[in-house]
């Protein structure tokens, strides 16, 4: 356990689509902390192996040292008691514990940085995200630029470069080859034999 009887640190979590520089946004905060000569842990889920197996990495080439966690048991495991700042990167792809231990480790003085997505390419709440986000002390929600150029809060997969199927599975790590940010306007799933924007089929059923 973490609990100490001092002051309770905080949970940050940065959230948006894909392309909206999520990690980007987690290094800086974490080189900040760095300067200021803080002892930091960097994590990540081990399933995010596009661009390097044991950093976080934006998709605009920025790096930083992470250790790479298949689960939260894990994660637990490997957090250091001296540990003043933790980070997580794509967080969705962590089990349900994420969000208990969070708060843990904020109970014990600790300040918790979190990015993820908090919609999958449905546009449904992606894994724990969504409670995290409820518990977070700082939330910033970020955007990218959609194909139309206006500000993209979604992302689209796309499969041959057409729009998934929304019975498609949840979890399909890519990058440009598979995905892109799109607005509300623009975004669309396959329903059936067809594209239908983002919420079209909620409304209906």
């Amino acid at each position: 356990m973490y609990f100490q009887e001092f002051s309770p640190g905080l949970i940050e979590v940065i959230v948006g689509p894909m392309f909206s520089g999520k990690s980007e946004e987690l290094i800086r905060r974490v080189r900040r902390a760095l300067l200021a000569r803080q002892d930091v842990q960097v994590f990540k889920a081990a399933i995010d192996d596009r661009y390097d197996d044991a950093a976080v990495a934006s998709h605009g080439g920025d790096r930083q040292d992470a250790v790479p966690v298949a689960d939260t048991m894990e994660l637990d495991r490997l957090i250091a008691h001296e540990a003043q700042v933790v980070a997580v990167d794509e967080a969705q792809f962590l089990d349900e514990q994420i969000v208990p231990l969070s708060l843990e480790l904020a109970e014990a003085g600790k300040r918790v940085i979190i990015a993820g997505l908090e919609l999958d390419f449905r546009g449904m709440p992606f894994g724990k995200m969504p409670d995290l986000l409820a518990h977070a002390e700082f939330v910033t929600k970020l955007t990218a630029i959609c194909r139309c150029g206006r500000a993209a809060t979604l992302t689209q997969r796309l499969i041959g470069g057409q729009p998934a199927h929304f019975e498609d599975p949840v979890i399909m790590v890519g990058a440009a080859e598979s995905y892109e940010a799109r607005c509300r306007g623009c975004h669309m799933v396959m329903r059936g034999r067809r594209p239908q924007p983002l919420f079209a089929g909620l409304l209906e059923s």
